[in-house]
């Protein structure tokens, strides 16, 4: 399970989750949060801008992406009362021998420094970052974060799935929670062994519901998430395809007995579970992806 500062309270506290859809408000300053234009923002630079010092009172925000996503830095600009700047160019990258790329850039002090000090880090970040810690449009900012770090659509078998994925246990922690109040899907993440990022997938129903509850008419958004968080909405689960009872969770003691058997058939025949469902709790034990039960707090 994702680890989080204990110190701080108000991280967890998911509120309402349907505020006000208005995409102004009158009194609005820069990066007020409760704006859910400018919360959105917030997590899309949280996901997906740089904060880079420099000498004095020098330094910038940046922000690249796909040039055929440049609308959304048109609105930033917009929404940005100090001088900004949007580039385009064409390089050569692991991907692609020729990626065009878009990149708005802020270098005004004063707008920099409210962005850092509502939790936009300078240098690496990405597993420094939190929720904000003031008053913000929940869903509007979870929706910046996954325009900029998840994905949208269909998986190959035609199933509907909204992911994210982030170095960052706070964010990662966040969403499962309030995912879970939105759609009742219940969620536990770890970091991925490869890379060490945490991989949060909701499919289904559950993805129909986040889809929809995050992308409200006339929010925000990356034109084409919003499209695909649209299309979700015409899904509906074929009558072959059964429903899966809620998943049976695992207990210190049944960690303690798949040890000491050390073999899933075994292991399944004490434990009333499935071979496969041993199997892969006893890898997820052996390779560190869960706390062994000596590593468990007492009454969890």
């Amino acid at each position: 399970m994702a680890e989080h500062d204990p110190s701080a309270p108000a991280l967890f506290e998911i509120g309402a989750l349907a505020p006000a859809q208005s995409t102004t408000r009158a009194t609005s300053s820069f990066m007020d949060l409760e704006d859910p234009r400018y919360a959105y923002m917030f997590g899309f630079l949280q996901a997906d801008g740089h904060l880079a010092p420099g000498t004095g009172r020098k330094g910038r925000l940046s922000v690249e992406i796909s040039v055929r996503d440049i609308a959304i830095l048109r609105e930033f600009q917009q929404l940005t009362p100090y001088n900004s700047s949007i580039t385009e160019r064409v390089r050569s990258t692991n991907f692609a021998e020729q990626h065009h790329s878009a990149t708005w850039t802020l270098c005004d002090l004063e707008a920099r420094t409210r962005i850092n000090g509502l939790g936009l880090p300078y240098g690496r970040k990405s597993k420094r970052i939190t929720p904000p810690r003031v008053e913000f449009c929940r869903r509007d900012y979870l929706r910046g974060i996954i325009d900029a770090d998840g994905s949208i659509g269909y998986t190959g078998q035609g199933l509907p799935f909204v992911s994210l994925t982030t170095a960052s246990a706070a964010v990662g922690a966040y969403l499962c929670r309030y995912a879970k109040v939105v759609t009742g899907a219940a969620r536990q993440i770890g970091r991925n062994a490869r890379d060490g990022v945490y991989n949060v997938v909701y499919t289904k129903e559950a993805a129909v519901q986040l889809a929809e509850h995050l992308y409200y008419p006339g929010c925000l958004s990356l034109a084409r998430k919003r499209t695909a968080a649209t299309s979700l909405a015409s899904w509906e689960r074929p009558a072959t395809m059964r429903v899966r009872p809620p998943g049976r969770r695992w207990k210190p003691w049944e960690d303690r007995v798949l040890l000491a058997l050390d073999d899933d058939t075994a292991s399944a025949a004490e434990l009333g579970r499935s071979k496969a469902s041993c199997s892969v709790r006893l890898w997820r034990l052996k390779t560190g992806q869960v706390p062994r039960p000596e590593d468990v707090p007492p009454g969890t």
